[in-house]
């Protein structure tokens, strides 16, 4: 008898001094994702949001003027698109790929599991609501995703919080019923929630006893190779990191240049019925990649230059939603029938977004 209790005493010795760091983890977890969103993103979005009140603008299309959209693609307007957008996202990509790579080792795997981790409605309703604080673009919010889907969050739960991030921002919310009108905002708010999460709830259905998918570094039945007990926190970071910046960053720079560089056809003023152009500009949308809350100004500027509003209420949701590039960068943590569904639903959304603009706005 006096064994047993010992042998209890020691197991529970040793289990208390493990819960109490995991909750320290996570608190030194938390600590780091609110510093860096205070920095990044809601202290400037505060002061973008008086100057929204103020002026009606939050600056220039970062496509520049929509008459200058012709010509060929040149490496001079790659690098100048790149160059720009950059500097717009850089501290926001930073922040994504250092909490995505901390996600994976300071928050125990059972905990992601107990929110994230069921294959049902709930899972995607955790991910979307854990999105809004973030207010990311969907390349910044990508590598945050990934990392939720290495440590055996659901499908549907990574893909809402990956969609939420850019659809469902409140400051762009806030923005956009200072500069363009709360008719917009409606759109976005309606089509935004659709596309979170209806494209979570599918993926989790389809995902249904097929979650061994995953990428690499996932065992057959689905679950974490587990980390070496020995192994130090600084290796097991570094580890994580390493692999997220090898698998990210080179797609994520390849793909901005390429955009960059064909921007001159993607947006043209005019080219046929609104019906083609509603079309044109929900493919074009969907692939190409902004800073967070570029898509007001742009709006801004097509409608400022006559374009119909059904093409222009199409990029509400198709240009922040995704992009070529955080789909790129997603192509190791989902599988193929993930991605086309994203990529499809994201179009004939915008689609649909763009028809009833047209009758509506």
């Amino acid at each position: 008898m006096e064994v047993v209790l010992l042998q209890e005493s020691g197991l529970k010795l040793r289990t208390e001094p493990r819960a109490a760091r995991a909750v320290i983890m996570l608190i030194v977890f938390l600590l780091i994702a609110a510093l860096g969103l205070m920095y990044v993103k809601w202290w400037p979005y505060y002061h973008k949001a008086l100057t929204a009140a103020d002026t009606h603008s939050i600056g220039s299309s970062i496509l520049g003027k929509p008459a200058a959209h012709t010509g060929t693609p040149t490496w001079n307007d790659a690098v100048d698109y790149a160059e720009t957008y950059f500097k717009s996202v850089w501290k926001a990509a930073v922040l994504g790929i250092l909490l995505g790579s901390l996600l994976q080792v300071l928050i125990p795997v059972s905990w992601l599991l107990r929110l994230f981790g069921k294959s049902n409605f709930a899972s995607v309703l955790c991910g979307g609501l854990v999105s809004l604080p973030g207010m990311m673009c969907s390349c910044c919010a990508a590598p945050i995703a990934a990392g939720m889907r290495r440590k055996n969050a659901s499908a549907g739960a990574a893909l809402a919080f990956w969609i939420g991030n850019p659809l469902l921002n409140p400051a762009t919310l806030v923005f956009m019923a200072f500069v363009l009108s709360w008719k917009f905002v409606v759109l976005r708010v309606v089509f935004g929630v659709l596309l979170t999460f209806g494209i979570g709830y599918i993926a989790n259905r389809l995902m249904r006893g097929h979650e061994s998918e995953l990428q690499p570094g996932l065992l057959s039945s689905g679950v974490s190779a587990p980390e070496p007990a020995s192994a130090p926190f600084w290796s097991r970071w570094m580890s994580s990191l390493g692999s997220m910046l090898l698998h990210v960053v080179p797609a994520y720079l390849i793909a901005v240049l390429v955009l960059g560089a064909i921007k001159v056809w993607l947006f043209p003023v005019s080219f046929g019925p609104a019906v083609v152009m509603i079309l044109l500009f929900a493919i074009a949308g969907t692939l190409f990649v902004i800073p967070t809350a570029a898509e007001i100004p742009i709006i801004q500027s097509f409608l400022a230059a006559g374009v119909a509003i059904g093409p222009a209420t199409a990029l509400l949701v198709t240009l922040p939603a995704v992009s070529l590039p955080s789909l790129l960068m997603l192509s190791r943590a989902f599988p193929r029938k993930i991605l086309l569904l994203v990529l499809g639903t994201v179009i004939t959304i915008g689609i649909a977004c763009g028809f009833i603009g047209e009758l509506w706005i």
